[in-house]
């Protein structure tokens, strides 16, 4: 099995990864979803968290091996950063979804110098914009951000075309066709849902379930 579908079917078993086609979960954008990811519940399960260090570690080193610091999104890709900064031997910082409003008024938490060579972690992308914000802060404070890393994409093209847009590579532990091809291996979606999963896919912003 490939990595992308071994890491699905252990989102799907810890239940981080669910699919909904009966009652749909309504995001924070207001978008209607039949999937919901959070991944913030890989940290309870050890050998799930270990599989996600090592694996983001190996990217680092096989994509960017010229990092010099490894910088997590506030809040849920900071713990997954500090794992892998850890195992990489490298500086680790992160960065705030706007700068505090007391003490010193940091947005970037840590020591970062200009020019220096950043990956960012990121726990999941959807269509980028957050995830990209913080690559805009690090730029400002004179990074050189090469790419991101991060668990688990919707791959909406939205995104895509952000990312590339932006010049930021991204990779990702697993993704959305991954868990399709493993939802349905498992019976947890059948296949007259999967035309309807895929249009979700390609324009989430205004599906809805018939």
């Amino acid at each position: 099995m490939s990595t992308p579908k071994y890491f699905a079917e252990k989102l799907l078993q810890i239940k981080a990864l669910q699919i909904n086609l009966q009652k749909p979960y309504v995001w924070a954008s207001g978008w209607n979803s039949p999937v919901y990811c959070d991944n913030r519940k890989v940290l309870s399960f050890p050998y799930v968290r270990d599989f996600v260090k090592s694996e983001l570690a190996n990217m680092v080193l096989e994509h960017f091996p010229d990092t010099d610091v490894i910088a997590g999104v506030a809040t849920a890709g900071i713990p997954h950063g500090v794992m892998a900064a850890d195992l990489l031997k490298l500086p680790f910082i992160y960065v705030r979804s706007k700068p505090k409003e007391h003490g010193m008024g940091n947005q970037i938490e840590g020591v970062l110098e200009k020019g220096q060579k950043v990956v960012v972690i990121e726990d999941l992308v959807s269509t980028g914009k957050s995830s990209l914000q913080v690559v805009d802060v690090l730029k400002e404070q004179g990074a050189d951000v090469v790419g991101m890393c991060a668990l688990f994409t919707y791959g909406f093209p939205v995104a895509d075309k952000a990312f590339a847009k932006a010049g930021v590579p991204l990779y990702t532990i697993s993704n959305y066709t991954a868990l399709m091809e493993v939802a349905e291996e498992l019976k947890i979606v059948a296949p007259e849902h999967k035309e309807l999963l895929a249009q979700w896919r390609e324009d989430p912003a205004y599906w809805k379930l018939n």
